[in-house]
């Protein structure tokens, strides 16, 4: 009987000294739980009304609830007598370690972020960067997936294209086509103006606004060089530049207009 109430009364003594921590321990995990979901649904609520791309708001929404997760779990260890010093220490060190081997990976992480948030292109845009063109694809938070012309993917880190140049040909919604056209010296300017003109005009996909424009840009060895430069949507780029150069070329065999080629002239030298 002696050695129950001594098994008893550690019992008892157990219970007296943790009992309310771990009573409060397992408050605190029900109250902390109730009271992340409720800061996440708040914080997805936000996000939705910013209109930020869904990549970046699932990874601030998973940052965010790891984040308040291990604030919580350190608070309930703090509650049951623990110290915690040890745990932040092993914390702080292991988050050192994961950021020096990936050193690379946090660079295109952060670009990832910036470009998230800037919105310097977006899926779907034509760009031209890090010496490539093509069509977006896909824009994760490490890399950014192109669909080049010839159908080729290309994936570039997010690191570098946030810190280089960016050319976007889709954000302005119009683009100008760049073409040459040279014919003889013979030929009346304002008569080819126009009809190379008129050829631009009757293209359905070539924009009235702003007009195209044609002019002599060049008077080379053997014809005369004009500029003509329709503007189209992106998506009619290809077809405004193979379809202006058919055009031209029968306009003006319509119109008798001369296309000066190269030629060799030969020279006979007489003793």
């Amino acid at each position: 009987m002696e050695k129950v109430d001594i098994l008893f009364e550690k019992v008892v003594e157990f219970f007296s000294h943790y009992g309310p921590k771990v009573l409060g321990a397992v408050l605190i995990f029900y109250c902390g739980n109730w009271m992340i979901k409720k800061l996440l649904i708040g914080f997805k609520q936000l996000m939705a009304k910013t209109k930020y791309d869904q990549t970046l708001q699932r990874f601030f929404h998973n940052i965010i609830s790891w984040a308040l997760k291990i604030l919580l779990m350190l608070l309930i260890i703090s509650t049951l007598g623990i110290d915690i010093t040890a745990f932040a220490a092993i914390i702080a060190a292991a988050g050192l370690a994961v950021g020096l081997a990936l050193q690379g990976s946090l660079s295109n992480f952060a670009g990832g972020v910036l470009i998230m948030v800037f919105k310097p292109y977006k899926i779907g845009d034509l760009i031209e960067a890090q010496a490539v063109i093509g069509q977006v694809e896909e824009i994760d938070i490490f890399n950014t997936r192109l669909i080049s012309p010839d159908n080729k993917m290309i994936v570039v880190p997010n690191g570098t294209m946030a810190n280089g140049n960016i050319i976007n040909y889709t954000s302005e919604g119009k683009i100008r086509v760049d073409l040459e056209v040279g014919v003889s010296y013979s030929s009346d300017i304002k008569m080819v103006k126009g009809v190379l003109l008129a050829t631009l005009t009757t293209n359905p996909k070539v924009l009235k606004t702003p007009k195209p424009f044609v002019g002599v840009s060049n008077l080379a060895d053997s014809s005369l060089v004009f500029v003509v430069r329709p503007f189209c949507k992106p998506e009619h780029y290809w077809d405004v530049y193979f379809e202006s150069l058919e055009n031209i070329k029968l306009a003006l065999n319509a119109s008798n207009i001369e296309i000066p080629y190269p030629h060799t002239v030969l020279i006979n030298a007489r003793n």
